[in-house]
C-alpha cells in the first residue's frame, strides 16, 4: 500500500473463510504505517502487533459484521486501511499549516497527534465485537481498557490521561451524527468513510448480498489521497461503474458534513470509459 493510493488488501473468498480460532489468527494482518520519523508511533505499532487480545477483538468484530450481518469488512484489514488514510491526511494538513488539537490545546507535538489518529483508527470499530447497534459507544469502554495497557508504555500519567481522552473523542465522533471537535477526530471520521474500495465489499457481494451498499462498494476500484491544487488534500475515487457514486453522495457526504474538514478537501470521482457490469439479475 503506497502513501497515497489505497485499494485494500486481499480478502478471502467467502467459502475459504477460516473457522477455528487458530485458523482465524493465521495468516495475521500486520499493522504498519510509515513511522520512521515518529518513535512514539513506531512503539505503538510494536505493541499493537504483539497483542493477541486486540487482534481477537478485530476478528470478533468481523464475524459479527460479515458472517452474521452480511455487511462490509470491519476487521483488521479495514482498520489498517483507515489508519493509513487518516495518518496520511493528517500529515498533509499539518504540512499545509493546519493546527492539530493536541498542539493547540496542550502544546504537545504533531507526532502525538499521529498517535491519537492511529490508535483511534485502530480501535474505532472494536465495539462491533459486541454488536452493530451502538457499536461506537461499545468501542469506548473496550478502547479505554486497551489504551490503559498501551499508553503507559509511551507516556507519563499526565500525558497518558489527555492522549487517551483525545483518542476516545475521535472514536465516538466517527458515528453518524458525531461532531468532531479536533482535527484528529475529523480525519478519523473521513478516513473511515474512505475505505470504500471493492475489496471491502468482496465477501458480502460474492456471497450474494445484493444491496445498494454492497453493489456500490463493488464499483469502487481505488481511492487516492494526494496534495490538492486549491486545498490541502485531493481525494480521487476511481469507479468501474457509476453505481459507486452512492458511496460518495450518501456515505462520504454524510461523514464530511460536520467533520471540520470541509475547507480542506477536494473530492472527485472518475468513471471508466466502459462501465463494468456488476449485476445480471435482481429480484425483490
Amino acid at each position: 500500500m503506497s502513501d497515497s493510493h489505497f485499494d485494500g488488501e486481499v480478502i478471502p473468498d467467502p467459502k475459504d473463510i477460516a473457522r477455528s480460532v487458530d485458523e482465524r489468527f493465521e495468516p495475521r494482518i500486520v499493522m504498519t504505517v510509515p513511522d520512521k520519523r515518529n518513535p512514539k508511533l513506531h512503539r505503538v505499532m510494536e505493541l499493537v502487533n504483539a497483542d493477541d487480545d486486540l487482534y481477537g477483538l478485530w476478528l470478533a468484530a468481523n464475524v459479527n459484521a460479515v458472517e452474521r450481518l452480511g455487511m462490509t469488512d470491519h476487521g483488521p484489514v479495514h482498520v489498517k486501511i483507515v489508519m493509513n488514510m487518516a495518518v496520511r491526511m493528517l500529515r498533509l494538513l499539518v504540512e499545509a499549516g493546519v493546527e492539530t488539537g493536541v498542539v493547540r490545546n496542550y502544546e504537545m507535538s504533531n507526532k502525538d497527534a499521529e498517535v491519537v489518529v492511529a490508535l483511534a483508527a485502530l480501535l474505532h470499530d472494536v465495539g462491533m465485537s459486541i454488536h452493530r447497534q451502538d457499536h461506537e459507544a461499545f468501542s469506548l469502554f473496550i478502547a479505554r481498557d486497551k489504551l490503559k495497557e498501551i499508553l503507559p508504555e509511551i507516556y507519563d500519567k499526565r500525558h497518558e490521561s489527555l492522549i487517551r481522552s483525545e483518542i476516545l473523542h475521535a472514536i465516538i465522533s466517527h458515528r453518524s451524527g458525531g461532531k468532531p471537535l479536533t482535527l484528529e477526530a475529523g480525519v478519523v471520521r473521513i478516513a473511515d468513510a474512505l475505505d470504500m474500495a471493492k475489496g471491502r465489499s468482496r465477501i458480502p457481494f460474492a456471497a450474494g448480498s445484493l444491496s445498494i451498499h454492497s453493489v456500490s462498494a463493488a464499483a469502487v476500484d481505488s481511492v487516492s489521497i494526494d496534495p490538492g491544487e486549491e486545498k490541502p488534500i485531493r481525494i480521487t475515487v476511481e469507479l468501474s461503474n457509476s453505481a459507486g457514486l452512492f458511496q460518495l453522495d450518501q456515505l462520504l457526504r454524510d461523514k464530511l458534513n460536520g467533520s471540520g474538514l470541509e475547507p480542506y478537501l477536494e473530492i472527485q470521482a472518475t468513471v471508466g470509459e466502459e462501465e463494468r457490469r456488476l449485476l445480471t439479475d435482481f429480484r425483490l
